[in-house]
């Protein structure tokens, strides 16, 4: 086969064919281009001279495609658009895909952000935005692919559904505060001590009156104590010395675990709800998003195990 490169017109020439033909003015070509319209001209007597044929007629300030000039414009067209597509394919290759998640603060500070590290090295390909909320976003006119919820799967009967973690809530402090203060001798022995209180302004949260409820405790005379409406606060306000909070194990294991926080008592109330990840049903995920799903409920079968 006889050398392409000494038969294919040059790439340059071809681009400012297609522009003109387009616009069907060498001046427009020029101004998109950012040629100036003698070196358009130029281009296009070059392609002319090479395929030994004229594609333009030119006429008094306007320019026609010749029938041979209409055909070649079109594989030219087609041609141009097969390599532009196919180098942006490549390129997005190339890129990170991207997945948003929203979650409460809670939940990206204390469950995902330990885990980042993990993420990077088994889904490198992929992008992970975290977009948190004081509520609950409606990921389906938000136009984001997962969610994180508390609660049952009834709840959100427009939603599919994957467990994450059940909801088990505990008692802790840090070690500063029972230095001070010493340990609660029973539940009912931490009705005298200093309690902060979520007071979650949006979502629904158990309190500490249910919690000791659940352990057999009239927590009605419970030391009033510190309120907070955010459990990030919350905790490091534990975590300062300021009192006894309640935990949600998912998140705070990790910090127990490390000597952080300590639990002050053996009770655990078992509410039957739980945190799961969320998307539309009837939404088809995204290969990526898959990926994405499969290793949070990976990493929560971890934390269950």
């Amino acid at each position: 086969m006889e050398n392409l490169r000494h038969l294919l017109p040059s790439a340059g020439n071809l681009i400012v064919f297609e522009a003109a033909g387009r616009h069907m003015s060498f001046t427009r070509a020029a101004r998109e281009l950012a040629m100036t319209q003698a070196a358009v001209s130029y281009a296009i007597r070059s392609l002319e001279t090479q395929l030994g044929a004229p594609l333009f007629q030119r006429a008094h300030r306007a320019v026609h495609l010749t029938e041979a000039g209409r055909r070649f414009h079109a594989d030219v067209t087609l041609g141009l658009s097969h390599i532009r597509k196919s180098a942006e394919d490549i390129r997005d290759r190339g890129k990170a895909a991207s997945v948003t998640l929203a979650a409460s603060t809670a939940f990206a500070s204390f469950w995902m952000l330990p885990r980042l590290h993990r993420l990077r090295d088994d889904l490198p390909d992929i992008d992970l935005r975290i977009q948190t909320a004081d509520r609950d976003l409606d990921i389906r006119t938000e136009a984001i692919e997962l969610g994180i919820r508390g609660g049952r799967p009834e709840d959100w009967p427009d939603y599919e559904s994957a467990l994450i973690a059940p909801e088990i809530i505990e008692a802790v402090t840090s070690t500063a505060y029972l230095e001070r203060h010493g340990e609660p001798e029973s539940v009912a022995h931490l009705t005298q001590h200093r309690l902060i209180h979520l007071e979650e302004p949006f979502r629904v949260a158990c309190d500490w009156r249910q919690w000791f409820l659940s352990a057999g405790v009239n927590g009605a005379t419970a030391n009033r104590g510190l309120a907070i409406n955010d459990y990030v606060l919350v905790i490091q306000a534990v975590m300062e010395g300021q009192g006894i909070a309640l935990a949600w194990r998912h998140l705070t294991g990790r910090l127990i675990a490390s000597g952080l926080l300590h639990r002050v008592t053996q009770h655990s109330l078992v509410t039957g709800a739980a945190f799961h990840v969320i998307w539309p049903k009837g939404r088809t995920l995204t290969p990526q998003t898959s990926r994405v799903l499969e290793w949070l409920t990976a990493e929560g079968r971890k934390l269950n195990d």
